[in-house]
């Protein structure tokens, strides 16, 4: 049971094997986490804490202002053989418009924004960065955005998570797989998007209310709650329609879309945490990191190792 991933050459779809009495899967499973405020660091803290425990990797997109305030801390943090540390960009500026958080910005600024983000990861914990999340992300990722394309290209970036909205701005996001940029002429570039709810959304963290999010018919009704969740085991349930959607339909990876100050404020013991990587290494999935994952689908290595 094997085809290629979307727009890819020569990534194989994971296959089911046999382990003793369990069918385990290839399927990827990403914890990755938008680090965006001044209210992550402690969030962060508490999240380490779990991910150390259940030896789980994850990935943190950081946005560059938010570890220039803090950089020692953040390395002490997360400097780990478990952790990929990725760009968010400078200061979460919208690379392409966005109808929820704003129009795009200027040339200019989109230098500012790849390239500071990109530089003060590495700056900070002295070793490549591969990707970038830009802020928000958009519905069809960086599709025609060639001067954005470009600019990721120039500062030598790797792969992108730009696609974490499901159409015309919907939630939640679907289960899409990787693709590469090349019908825009970036065959090198990879789009590693993600997927679910934005969870600050499922709570009404950011305080928004009711709002408009979701499609008619919808796509995936079954993920979408009738009201905000209030528990974490409420948060959980959600997150494992996607998990569970993904193992039985034999996708390349599923990513749920977190960010550190909303899940802390709603879970300060992060026992949504808890569950959902249960869950994870219940049915078999694979734990990685976007960095993984791109050379995967990119080539250039598939073994996993985060010892």
């Amino acid at each position: 049971m094997k085809a290629t991933i979307a727009a890819g050459a020569g990534a194989a779809m994971p296959q089911l094997t046999k382990a003793g009495d369990a069918e385990k899967t290839n399927t990827m499973y990403i914890a990755a986490y938008d680090t965006e405020s001044a209210r992550c660091l402690e969030a962060c803290r508490k999240i380490v804490e779990v991910h150390k425990r259940l030896e789980m990797p994850a990935t943190f997109f950081i946005v560059g202002k938010t570890l220039d305030a803090n950089p020692k801390e953040y390395k002490e943090l997360l400097t780990n053989p478990l952790f990929e540390i990725a760009s968010h960009t400078w200061s979460h500026k919208m690379l392409r418009d966005n109808v929820f958080c704003g129009p795009a910005v200027s040339a200019d600024e989109k230098r500012e924004e790849i390239f500071r983000g990109k530089e003060m990861v590495e700056r900070t914990f002295e070793r490549p960065c591969l990707g970038v999340r830009p802020g928000c992300s958009f519905d069809d990722g960086l599709r025609g955005a060639v001067d954005v394309l470009k600019l990721i290209g120039e500062a030598g970036l790797k792969y992108v998570s730009s696609l974490a909205w499901g159409p015309d701005y919907s939630m939640p996001a679907l289960l899409r797989e990787p693709f590469n940029y090349a019908a825009d002429g970036f065959a090198d570039l990879w789009e590693l998007p993600c997927h679910g709810w934005h969870e600050n959304l499922l709570k009404n963290n950011n305080g928004w209310g009711p709002r408009r999010l979701t499609l008619w018919p919808p796509v995936m009704p079954e993920a979408i709650p009738s009201k905000f969740v209030k528990t974490p085991e409420d948060e959980f349930a959600v997150n494992r329609i996607f998990i569970d959607r993904a193992l039985d339909r034999n996708k390349p990876f599923v990513s749920l879309i977190w960010h550190p100050w909303s899940l802390y404020k709603f879970d300060p013991e992060m026992k949504m945490l808890e569950l959902t990587f249960a869950h994870v290494h219940k049915i078999g999935l694979k734990p990685c990191t976007y960095a993984d994952l791109y050379k995967q689908v990119s080539g250039q290595g598939d073994t996993i190792s985060h010892a």
